[in-house]
């Protein structure tokens, strides 16, 4: 069998549908498995052991004029194979192009979702999903027409490399024995999912008087706020700023030697849910019940108001996680690594 994934965005949803993928390797070790995404978050599946290609959307290419003939390359390269089964784990407009544009006999997602009309390039349509079932239950459901398990214990593949765990212990170091080890990531696309900077300046200062060891994780867009951080935090030194500094691969080998992680409802806390790392999720316009860390083992934290879950990305009085201390959030780091850490 032949079988093309779109999942061609964000890193999040990324991440939540590696149990697709993870699940008919497992299945069906002889089939080929190729994926398309878009280059963000190609780094983190290139090289994936479920996987046998990883196609990389050339849409911001386009934007940079790749003209005609790259578009004609790239596009040959997509119907090279005709694939049994292409499944739309996107549902949206931009991936619904590149499956009609893509050969396959079966072209199997759901008929409902953000943008139902995505729906015209399937063969096969899934009823519309509950949205307050979690994502990656949802994505296992694709599994279904092609007759392989829903997996008892969901599968992401992602053990880090040796290589890449030698470069996360680099920039770690140097580390004092015995200290626990807990990774900050302040970022989200959202900006009504963002925690005030002073908020997780506090929470540095609370957790390194605490005895903690501490990393800031980022891309190099959000050094600026990583250096906020850290100045107003005033801890220049115990303290490894890693925004820009890391691919994708090795971000998640610091994750994964990370005793806790506390992140906003972003890709770097599914990541860490999916390395098997506990997760303190700072929650306020989104809901837990279908994007939050998945597993056992992390803690929401919310302020639970009437106004929220808004959905909203922009908000004008973004109470909701304004308003959450960083005392809270400081305690409830301690309470999980002493859980973790007796």
């Amino acid at each position: 069998m032949k079988v093309l994934i779109v999942k061609l965005s964000a890193l999040g949803d990324v991440v939540q549908a590696l149990p697709v993928a993870m699940a008919i390797r497992r299945q069906l070790p002889q089939a080929r498995l190729d994926w398309l995404v878009e280059a963000p978050s190609a780094g983190l599946l290139q090289g994936h052991p479920a996987l046998d290609q990883v196609l990389v959307s050339p849409r911001g290419q386009m934007a940079k004029n790749m003209g005609w003939e790259g578009i004609k390359d790239w596009l040959a390269k997509l119907r090279a194979v005709e694939y049994d089964a292409v499944l739309d784990l996107q549902g949206l407009m931009k991936s619904a192009i590149f499956v009609g544009l893509s050969r396959g006999r079966r072209k199997i997602g759901y008929a409902g979702g953000k943008e139902p009309l995505a729906a015209w390039a399937l063969t096969e349509r899934l009823p519309a999903f509950d949205p307050e079932r979690h994502a990656l239950e949802r994505y296992l459901d694709l599994l279904g027409p092609l007759g392989i398990m829903r997996p008892a214990r969901p599968e992401f593949g992602l053990e880090p490399a040796p290589e890449a765990l030698a470069a996360a212990a680099g920039l770690l170091a140097p580390r004092q024995a015995g200290r626990p080890l807990v990774v900050l990531h302040s970022m989200a696309k959202w900006e009504s999912k963002l925690w005030p900077t002073g908020h997780w300046a506090q929470l540095a200062r609370l957790l390194h008087q605490a005895g903690v060891d501490l990393a800031l994780s980022g891309s190099p867009a959000d050094q600026p706020q990583t250096q906020a951080i850290l100045a107003q935090a005033g801890l220049p030194e115990g303290v490894r700023d890693l925004a820009g500094r890391t691919s994708l691969k090795e971000l998640a080998a610091v994750l994964s030697l990370a005793d806790l992680v506390v992140s906003t409802d972003t890709g770097v806390m599914h990541l860490a849910a999916a390395l098997g790392r506990p997760v303190a999720a700072l929650f306020g316009p989104t809901s837990p019940g279908r994007t939050g860390p998945y597993g056992q083992g992390h803690q929401v934290l919310r302020l639970g108001l009437q106004c929220s879950p808004c959905f909203l990305r922009h908000c004008p009085e973004p109470r909701c996680l304004s308003t959450l201390p960083p005392e809270l959030v400081a305690r409830t780091v301690q309470a999980m690594l002493r859980r973790t850490r007796p």
